[in-house]
């Protein structure tokens, strides 16, 4: 099972940010990434759900206030629309191949929504590489809660011990790994 980054390339959405704040890109793509992951974890601890998009929303217009830029509407939504967008890292194509050649059944278990992560299959040419395309938005509660991983054995009808899960975030092994997941941190950055 990988989460939905060790998939999809999140970096162009990051360039954008200096596209639209010339100088000022990176600080507010690192604040607004800061924040997005702050905002889901005070939502899975409170049970104060709203979604990964309307979360991310938030968050960007959070960073955008605290840094003092002026973010229009049309530039949060173009910012934003980067998550429609996604396009997979360069070797997962035959990566996942070689998995599915090699008899393995492969998931996505992400925060992201159902709507993103399958906006990212077809933007990779991706289609029918995952049995299971599994967004915790299903119950409402965001990694690494324990019931988000939960989702990923129920879905699968797999014994945590079963699932490798691959995390792009740290956080997320850790998680993934409390939860009793074997754990591979695929670190791109």
């Amino acid at each position: 099972a990988f989460d939905a980054f060790a998939i999809f390339d999140p970096r162009p959405i990051f360039a954008a940010c200096e596209v639209a704040f010339p100088g000022r890109g990176a600080e507010l793509a690192n604040a607004w990434r800061v924040r997005q992951f702050e905002y889901q974890w005070l939502r899975a601890l409170t049970g104060m759900y709203a979604n990964f998009w309307d979360v991310t929303v938030s968050a960007l217009e959070f960073a955008a206030h605290s840094m003092k830029l002026d973010l229009s509407p049309g530039q949060r939504d173009q910012l934003m629309s980067g998550y429609l967008t996604l396009r997979a890292w360069p070797d997962v194509k035959e990566a996942l191949s070689g998995l599915r050649r090699a008899g393995m059944r492969v998931a996505l278990l992400s925060n992201a929504t159902e709507q993103i992560l399958n906006a990212g299959i077809r933007n990779s040419d991706l289609l029918g590489a995952f049995q299971h395309v599994i967004s915790t938005d299903r119950i409402k509660t965001f990694k690494p809660d324990p019931r988000a991983y939960r989702l990923g054995t129920q879905i699968m009808r797999l014994h945590e011990k079963e699932i490798l899960f691959v995390a792009f975030a740290g956080w997320d092994v850790a998680g993934a790994g409390w939860f009793g997941y074997p754990t591979f941190w695929n670190n791109r950055q």
